[in-house]
């Protein structure tokens, strides 16, 4: 659902199951989020964005498929 996250999270070699244990979540948890089908609150991005690449804005994660 997020390309960009999904492609930033590949050049840093990070799993969401690495992820989800750095934001303090299951990793079922963060796959419903990532996945939309649980809702991800803005404190999420940024927390996210923070582990994944704090360079980069939560709009370039976050853009998700058109």
């Amino acid at each position: 659902m997020f390309p960009n996250l999904d492609a930033e999270m590949a050049r840093r070699k990070i799993t969401r199951a690495m992820l989800a244990e750095r934001i303090h979540k299951t990793p079922t948890t963060l796959s419903l989020k990532l996945n939309g089908k649980a809702p991800l609150t803005l404190a999420e991005c940024i927390e996210i964005k923070n582990e994944v690449d704090p360079e980069c804005t939560v709009d370039y994660l976050f853009q998700t498929e058109e």
